[in-house]
This record gives structure tokens, sequence and C-alpha cells, in this order.
């Protein structure tokens, strides 16, 4: 088997940085919510008694020690903090009594009406009040992030059919880009001030569209600003700056200078610099001569800084350890599993899915075991792993008995979900599916509709179901040309309700 190794598109965002999209990626704010809400202030003392008597008293009595112990079992007595009891005098007062004062006023924690959080546009006003009031520039940073996350979530209503709320919309949005635009602001001031935080988080905003015109990507503010973090020595700022002078991003696409950053970035542990450098060594690119046992070398020391957003050299050394690689790598597939299992711990969707067929079908050393199997093929299926989504709708087209039961509905969903992930085989299931009336009902027109876009896209099967008389049903499922046979009940052809090995739908 020749072993080429390709370059994968790493995400070009650090785990620090606000996504876009919810599902890909995953996202990490720079501080919890509750940090950004401003501390409340102490409640009142208690200065007064049930009457002015107390008040009186104070200027008479003078204790020996200031610290005093209420007792609840008698609002008259005082304690000294020696523990000591003093009555107290009662003494003529020709004043009218005060009202009594609350001690703690517990309302606004009463259930009902009068319960509520502050509102996000209070909460906005009590941090900018206080973000205004100081010189940190680390507490100005904070503000911005949370402006930054408060305009990504803000609330924006969905339109009605009516259009009654259109002008709602609007102001939503126009509240939505002041956030942004206020966010941006405020970073410009703290990078011109060097500060280095506020130069990697505003690249990262122009980088994703974010205080930018239209909302569109701006490599050409970003890609300097990379630069000054980077000079700074921030890690992520070296390796998004190598990723743009390698893919010629805001700047001329040079990879002797994008070699320069991944190797700084690389010193200072970051994986994904690290992980690029070791296919750059595997493969000879950014200049490099092949060299094997280096770019293996520096796909170790990736694998051994991991996380979620980059585990892509734990994938790398399985693959390697499963089909051995140039006298460097020795075949071992027992490792090869666990290092999988690594990367599917941390979400990474290809190393789930690949364990997931590994469990199936008893591969690199794994047991037939269909919990397993669907246990990690659900891990990639939720995010959106073609390949795993119409494993699923295998699955559940014969069920497992006590792991999974049998589902066409389930089905039909897991394989339209990878159809719409552009999965040719999944375009053609899809399409069988809505003419016979599996896990849904039969609709022609749509299936057809499936069908030319799997013909389009080289399905063979899909041709030849056009080419034929559309008014004439499909063969019933069981049949020759069918995409599945089934036994009765759902179960597979071996009556176990396993998956079944005629099943040709994959």
């Amino acid at each position: 088997m020749t072993n080429t190794y390709a370059h994968q598109s790493l995400p070009s965002r650090p785990s620090s940085s606000f996504h876009q999209d919810q599902q890909q990626q995953r996202v990490v704010s720079h501080a919890s919510q509750q940090d950004f809400y401003p501390q409340s202030q102490s409640p009142p003392q208690r200065t007064a008694g049930r009457g002015s008597l107390h008040i009186q008293e104070e200027s008479r009595y003078e204790p020996t020690d200031d610290l005093y112990q209420y007792n609840p079992d008698n609002n008259d007595d005082f304690y000294h903090g020696n523990g000591a009891y003093t009555p107290q005098r009662s003494l003529p007062d020709s004043r009218p009594p005060t009202p009594p004062g609350p001690i703690l006023d517990h309302s606004h924690l009463k259930p009902g009406k009068e319960a509520a959080l502050l509102s996000h546009e209070r909460t906005l006003e009590l941090y900018r009040a206080n973000a205004k009031k100081t010189q940190d520039p680390e507490l100005q940073f904070e503000f911005a992030v949370f402006l930054v996350d408060a305009a990504k979530h803000w609330p924006i209503p969905a339109p009605e059919p009516s259009g009654v709320n259109v002008l709602d919309i609007e102001k939503a949005q126009d509240k939505r880009e002041d956030l942004y635009r206020e966010a941006t602001s405020l970073l410009r001031k703290l990078a011109d001030r060097g500060h280095m935080p506020s130069q990697y988080f505003l690249a990262d905003c122009y980088a994703n569209g974010i205080g930018t015109t239209k909302g569109k990507q701006d490599f050409d503010r970003a890609f300097p600003l990379f630069v000054l973090a980077a000079k700074h020595g921030h890690p992520d700022a070296a390796y998004r700056a190598g990723t743009c002078c390698e893919n010629g991003w805001g700047c001329r696409r040079e990879t002797a200078k994008a070699l320069q950053f991944f190797r700084k970035a690389g010193a200072a542990l970051h994986p994904g610099a690290q992980y690029r450098l070791g296919i750059a060594e595997l493969n000879g690119e950014l200049g490099l001569s092949k060299r094997p046992r280096e770019g293996v070398k520096w796909l170790k020391r990736s694998a051994e800084h991991a996380t979620a957003e980059f585990p892509h050299a734990i994938h790398e050394l399985a693959l390697l350890h499963e089909n051995g690689f140039e006298n460097t790598v020795f075949v071992d597939h027992e490792y090869a599993a666990e290092l999988l299992a690594q990367a599917s711990e941390l979400g990474y969707a290809p190393s789930a899915y690949r364990l997931g067929e590994c469990y199936e079908y008893g591969k690199m050393g794994c047991p037939q075991d269909a919990a397993l199997s669907i246990h990690y093929y659900n891990i990639a299926a939720q995010q959106n792993h073609r390949d795993a989504c119409f494993a699923l709708t295998a699955w559940y087209l014969v069920g497992s008995p006590g792991v999974l039961p049998q589902s066409d509905t389930e089905a039909f969903l897991w394989a339209k979900r990878a159809a719409e992930a552009e999965l040719v085989k999944a375009m053609y299931a899809v399409g069988y599916f809505l003419e016979v009336g599996i896990g849904t009902s039969p609709d022609m027109k749509e299936a057809i509709s499936w069908y030319k876009r799997a013909a389009e896209k080289g399905d063979k099967r899909a041709a030849q179901r056009l080419k034929a008389n559309s008014n004439t049903p499909i063969i019933q499922p069981g049949g020759p040309g069918s995409v599945l046979r089934r036994g009765p009940d759902g179960e597979g052809s071996d009556g176990k309700g396993g998956r079944d090995k005629d099943c040709v739908i994959m």
C-alpha cells in the first residue's frame, strides 16, 4: 500500500476564538459568563434595633469589644465577642420610635414574579460602567470578549409569515452590529497599546468576519496583527501567521516564512504547528526534503500535546501503525486502535468512524461489538460525518437486540442527513426509501429528484432507475437489485437481528 500523507486542512481557528458554525467548531470562551457580572454591593448593615432605645443605647453604652454577635432568640440582647452577656438598660426617650429596618432583605429571592435575573442589556450596562472605571487592559480585554460573545448570542426574532416583525429583526441585527463595532474599537485601542491578547483576538475577529464590512473575512487586516502577536510570543498567532503565509491569505504565499512561523509555534508546543511540521517532513513539503523519522517525531510531539481542536496527529499516528511506514513505523494494530480511541475521546470524527468500523467488522484486533460500533459511529455522526451517518442508517435498518431497536424511520432520517452532506450512495438510498416507502411516506416525485442528484454524481444504480419507467414500481424489498434484504419482522437474514451480510445499501 502506498503511504502518501496529504496535509489535512486544519481548522484555522484556535480554541480561544468564537466559531460561527456551532456544529463544527467547539466554542471556548476566555471567561465564564459568571465572571462578567459585576459584584453586588454588600447588604446594608443594621444600625438600629426595634426602636429608638437601641440608638440611644449606642451613645451611652460602650462595650469592651467591637465584635458583636446577634442572638436570634432575643433581638434586644447583645453579646460581646468574649461571650459575656450584658442586659440592655431601658432609658426614657421622648422621641417617637423609628420603624424597624430589615436585617437582610431576601424578597428578591422569593419564587414567583419577584424572582428575576438581570436582563442582557442591564448586564451590559453594568459591565460597561465598570469597564470604563478602570485602565487595566486585562479587564478591558475581558469586556471586549464579553461584547463579542453577547453579540454572537444576541436574540434575533424569527421572521413571521406576515412580516409584521421586520422592524424588530432589523433593530436586533443593528444592535448586534453595534456590539461588534464597540468590541473591535476597544480591541484596536488595546492592540495599539501593545496588549498581546487583544492583538490576537482582534486578528481572529477579522479572520472570521466579525466587525468587518458585510461580515466578510478580512485577512488584510488580520495578518499584520497575527504577526505582531507572534512577535510578542503568542503561539496561536504564530501558527495562524504561518497558515496565512502558506495559503497566501492577506500576504504573498511564502513557504519559507510559513516554515519559520510554524517552527516558532512548534517550539512553543503548539499541537497544530507540530502536526503541520510532521506532515511536511513526511511528504517533503514547505521546501523540506522527505525525512520520515523527523516527521514521526513531530507527530509524536503533537500527539503528546493534542487538544480537542488539534487531535490530528493522534489519528495520523494510528494510520501509520495500522499499515507501517518505510521501516520507520512498525505495524501494531492494538496500539493503532488505542490511538483511535484517544482521538475519539477528543471528539475527532474520522477516528471515531474508523473505530466504529473496527468494532463492526472485527478489524485491527477489535472484537465484533455492536454496542461499541454504534457508540463510535454516533460520536462521528453527531458531527455530521456523512459516512458515519450512513453507517447508522444500516444499523437502524436491521437493529441489534438489546442494543439498538430496529427503526425504518431513524434509518431514513440518518440516510437523508448523509445525502444532504453530498454522500452519493446515501442519495440513492434516500430515493429508494422515498419510492418504496421505507421510514417515510412514498413520494415518487421526491424520489426521482434524489435519483437525479445521485446520477449526476456518477451513481450507476440511480441512472438505471431513471431510465426505467417511473410509473413501474421498484422491485419490492428483498428482491434482486433491492437496497436491503431483510428477514421477517425487520431481522437480518441470519435471524439474529444483526447487520445483514447481504445488505447492499452500503
